[in-house]
């Protein structure tokens, strides 16, 4: 009775909200996205068919929703890193920036949006899934249903793309 198993997991969740979303928002520090890391908690919970080693299932939500707080910090630096909806990041605030440097870099920036836009769109995605919002690849496998291994071989295609094209606009 796999469905009986689950509850169990589902229990201690649900009896341990008002702590873990209290734990979540000083993990990740607002209540909003605490809820959001809260949910996809819950989601992981409900994938898991056998709980049957699980001696404590009230400390494994917790681990669950631990690995699922430090995703959510992964992704919120990929998002810090990368161009999102065509808007441009702030230029480094560096004592030597010039004219030129700042626009050099909008350049730059601008020439390697062109280059993801333009990737194949399944390795635009997994690119994208795995820069921007820091997911594994094994995350990424599940969600797309495909391998691991393909997951890499395009990860690997898209950043060997996107160094090329990036050397090709420097030269």
């Amino acid at each position: 009775m796999p469905a009986k198993k689950t509850s169990t997991l589902l229990h201690a969740l649900s009896e341990s909200y008002g702590e873990l979303v209290g734990y979540l928002t000083k993990r990740l520090g607002g209540r909003s996205e605490a809820e959001d890391a809260f949910q996809d908690t819950y989601l992981r919970t409900q994938r898991i068919v056998d709980d049957s080693d699980i001696a404590n299932p009230r400390a494994y939500v917790f681990r669950i929703a631990e690995n699922v707080a430090v995703d959510h910090l992964r992704g919120r630096v990929a998002r810090s890193r990368y161009i999102s909806s065509g808007e441009l990041p702030d230029i480094p605030d560096h004592a030597n920036n010039t004219a030129e440097h700042a626009l050099d870099y909008r350049q730059r920036l601008e020439r390697l949006k062109q280059i993801v836009a333009a990737l194949p769109a399944r390795q635009r995605e997994v690119f994208l899934m795995h820069k921007f919002d820091g997911l594994t690849h094994s995350e990424i496998a599940a969600k797309l249903g495909i391998t691991r291994s393909a997951v890499e071989k395009l990860m690997i295609r898209a950043l060997a793309t996107c160094r090329s094209k990036m050397d090709e606009f420097l030269d």
